[in-house]
């Protein structure tokens, strides 16, 4: 059997929706993309939707628009993908890399409140919702407004998530999601900034394109005069094609059933992994059905016999994808060399990444699969006992 790490399913109405968009004439930015948006502001019950390119651009974007500039302090945990921690420094802010808690990789309010403590004039912070569970977002947000400090979701893992029975979208200043192919729910590439601000959200529509006052779908079908714009800002080319929006669209209709599907995995996994011994599974505080899934990540501990790279290379001899999430921040050569960090200041992220492994998880996987990937995963583990012996 083989089973890759991840598998993207579009049977839905995704042909059917792209062919009505090639078929209008009309393939960029335009009447696709803002149903989307809409779509998508509904399910989540925020007020405002800004479809982009990619969740980084919507980083970006919602950063810019909470005027993050020069030297300003921003958190960000270092265990994150480099997106999380870039969007900071392009623009000319700092980051301030924070641990995560063991097990889940979510920033605490403890954790946060330890940051601040170190670094009382922090103006923002990007709170990861790692995995697909959402961190303590109530408390997290509390101690944010004590502080004057500005709260940027990156949900990229957390489609559809919830807390407290409220989606994840609808917390914080503004929330980043992606649709990249190996998520919940994929576009191919893009990503949505969701916000309950009309001002982030004006300004950030304004800045997906070029700084310009009007779209061109606007333009076209706007009582004033087709052709004139006006450039109010220095923007960026961000925006999200209808052709992808289409694919989102019929993406969306089926959101929960493929979280549902994912979950299923998930609870495979623990149920079948509970007796190994000699790894960690993941911790989750939220209720099954608030958790979107986006990653299963094992940590090989104390008691594993074997070498992560062994695991691996029996993993990948059975034909058995994985992937590894995530080689932490401070350990990558630009933020460690320009920032001056130290690796004893990250416990968790070490301890952590130094071990895991990120198992297959995708809607569909069979029960058949996860079967084949637990017997695998077990029988390499004892497999290392009698090596030693």
């Amino acid at each position: 059997m083989k089973v890759p790490y991840c598998r993207v399913y579009c049977d839905g109405h995704e042909l059917e929706y792209v062919r009505r968009v090639l078929e209008s004439g009309w393939l960029t930015t335009a009447h696709v993309c803002f149903e989307f948006e809409q779509k998508m502001a509904d399910f989540i019950g925020c007020r405002y939707s800004c479809a982009v390119n990619s969740a980084t651009a919507a980083l970006h974007l919602a950063a810019e628009a909470l005027e993050i500039g020069e030297n300003d302090l921003v958190f960000v945990p270092s265990m994150t993908f480099a997106a999380s921690a870039e969007i900071i420094v392009h623009l000319q802010a700092r980051p301030v890399f924070l641990d995560t808690e063991y097990r889940t990789n979510l920033i605490t309010p403890e954790i946060l409140e330890e940051g601040i403590r170190k670094n009382p004039n922090a103006k923002a912070l990007i709170l990861v919702h790692y995995g697909g569970q959402s961190a303590r977002i109530d408390e997290i947000q509390e101690i944010c407004r004590a502080h004057h400090i500005k709260l940027i979701e990156d949900a990229a893992h957390a489609f559809p998530s919830k807390y407290q029975d409220r989606y994840i979208g609808s917390f914080g200043d503004a929330t980043c999601f992606s649709f990249y192919a190996n998520k919940t729910i994929t576009t191919a590439e893009g990503g949505m900034l969701c916000t309950n601000s009309e001002n982030i959200y004006k300004r950030a529509k304004i800045m997906r394109l070029h700084g310009i006052n009007r779209d061109v779908w606007d333009r076209y079908t706007g009582n004033a005069s087709k052709w004139e714009y006006d450039v109010v800002a220095a923007g960026y080319k961000y925006n999200m094609t209808d052709i992808h929006a289409a694919i989102g669209l019929a993406q969306l209709e089926r959101a929960e059933e493929m979280r549902q599907q994912r979950q299923f995995c998930a609870e495979f996994y623990y149920r079948e992994l509970a007796d190994s011994v000699e790894i960690d599974l993941p911790v989750c505080y939220v209720p099954h059905e608030d958790h979107s899934w986006h990653i299963f990540q094992i940590v090989l501990n104390d008691q594993c016999p074997l070498k992560r790279s062994d695991v691996l290379q029996q993993l990948s001899d059975a034909d058995i994808g994985f992937s590894i999430h995530y080689k932490p921040l401070h350990q990558m050569t630009f933020y460690k060399e320009k920032y001056h960090l130290n690796p004893e200041d990250f416990p968790n992220a070490e301890k952590t990444w130094q071990r895991t492994i990120s198992l297959p998880i995708y809607a569909r996987m069979t029960s058949d699969e996860l079967e084949y990937v637990c017997k695998t995963l077990k029988k390499i583990l004892k497999s290392g006992y009698s090596k030693v012996r």
